[in-house]
């Protein structure tokens, strides 16, 4: 355990937890290292926020990951609003959302301009094919830490490892694995209250307490008016760049058509990008025609191996989509603006949920019922976390996997003859780093980096 770091002398400015500025350069380093989907982005947070800096306690932490697990959108991404909210208010909300998004909003537009010059992205590949064993590295040790944390009676145990049989072996939808799980947490506080009761403040690690107590109060008290202030802005925020296209480009265009219809996904992709890439591959490819097929799985492997949320990939989508019908405008502008526009609607709504609905969400930490069934969906939380884990494992390590079904089971199970003895062996290499030398999260994608470049560039 690496020693909290301090916070910046003198005053504290009103409503900020941390310095804003110490906030805002904790962000974009977590912005830089937010590999791995979900759960790669989860482990750094929680590594970063939880176990080294000791901002945020982990019960506070799992509250506010338990409710983004309830909202369409990317939870990781989520989270971060959440968590930035709470040690700087509003504007430590929007930075940290939209530091969380920015370095692969940036990585996948350059990325895209590629392929459509080159159709070439061997380097670059070779450079994500190194980070992704380094990413399952920092997984794996979270999934251990956050295990242990938060696990703290057996039947959150049971619970957890439900939820992971539940989505690994019979496909159960998200939504339903955490409606039973929150179900259970109810259930089991009203049959037995003592299983929730001796739960600890910040993980019992024998570290400092963290900076926001687990049992203080957010001091943004939740009220009709301020409701109505933040909805009428996040909706005019979402909307009126949609509308703007519209009136500009026509009601028929590429842009206005992408702007509907991934503001459309925003509200459904409950569970995760994966839930809702099959549909929105299906309408892209078949009914838009934005793109071809394999030009869909090659988005997808790039928006997989860059930085941010999975579902970055629709960026790619409409980057392809409007480059290739345009309008009155050239390719690239184009291009350019279906990317944005679409990367800003999927985003958007983000924010909105957070800010609705996090003031209500921490004053319902102290009602019990309400708690114990946050608890329920944290230890379903768990296992979905190492469900991810085991999915990223499964295709870092092997190129090729198999649907194994047998009666109501199914089982995704890799060849054996396509592992990669690269990966096998930068993974080897990066649990050593983690675990053995116990290495900070930076050098540890360094050097996997510079593994993966070597593969490529060394004869």
């Amino acid at each position: 355990m690496t020693d909290p770091q301090p916070v910046a002398t003198g005053p504290v400015p009103a409503g900020d937890v941390v310095p804003f500025r110490q906030a805002v350069r904790a962000w974009f380093l977590i912005s830089l290292q937010t590999f791995g989907g979900p759960a790669g982005q989860i482990a750094v947070m929680q590594r970063t926020l939880v176990e080294e800096k000791r901002w945020i306690g982990q019960r506070r932490f799992n509250h506010a990951l338990s409710y983004c697990m309830l909202l369409p959108g990317p939870e990781a991404q989520q989270l971060a609003v959440y968590v930035g909210w709470l040690l700087n208010g509003t504007r430590g909300g929007l930075v940290a959302g939209t530091l969380f998004v920015l370095p692969g909003m940036l990585a996948l537009l350059a990325l895209s301009a590629v392929y459509v010059l080159w159709r070439d992205t061997t380097v670059v590949a070779a450079l994500f094919a190194g980070i992704a064993p380094a990413v399952l590295a920092i997984v794996a040790q979270a999934v251990i830490r956050v295990a242990r944390r938060s696990l703290t009676h057996p039947v959150l145990v049971a619970v957890a490892v439900a939820a992971f049989g539940a989505l690994a072996l019979f496909g159960v939808p998200f939504p339903v694995v955490v409606a039973v799980a929150a179900l259970i947490g109810w259930t089991v506080h009203r049959l037995a209250p003592h299983v929730f009761a001796g739960s600890d403040g910040h993980g019992g690690d024998g570290g400092p307490a963290p900076l926001i107590s687990d049992d203080a109060l957010h001091h943004a008290r939740p009220s009709w008016r301020s409701a109505g202030r933040i909805l009428a802005v996040g909706l005019a925020a979402w909307w009126l760049p949609v509308a703007a296209v519209a009136l500009l480009t026509g009601p028929d265009s590429v842009f206005t058509t992408q702007g509907l219809f991934f503001s459309g996904t925003a509200l459904v992709t409950f569970g995760g990008a994966y839930a809702v890439l099959a549909f929105v591959a299906q309408r892209a490819v078949e009914t838009y025609a934005w793109l071809s097929p394999g030009e869909m799985v090659r988005g997808l492997a790039l928006a997989e191996t860059t930085p941010g949320p999975l579902i970055m990939v629709v960026q790619f989508v409409a980057f392809l989509g409007a480059y290739r019908d345009p309008g009155a405008l050239t390719p690239w502008a184009g291009a350019l603006l279906g990317a944005l526009l679409t990367t800003w609607v999927t985003f958007v709504p983000c924010f909105l949920f957070i800010f609705l609905g996090a003031p209500h969400v921490e004053r319902l930490r102290h009602n019990t019922a309400v708690g114990a069934a946050l608890t329920g969906i944290t230890a379903a939380v768990v296992g979905v976390i190492a469900n991810l884990a085991l999915y990223f494992a499964e295709h870092t390590l092997f190129t090729r996997t198999s649907i194994w079904a047998w009666g109501p089971f199914g089982v995704r199970l890799p060849d054996p003859g396509t592992l990669s003895p690269v990966a096998l062996a930068i993974t080897v290499a990066a649990l050593l780093m983690t675990f053995a030398l116990k290495w900070p999260m930076l050098r540890i994608l360094g050097v996997c980096a510079l593994l993966g470049v070597g593969t490529v560039v060394l004869p």
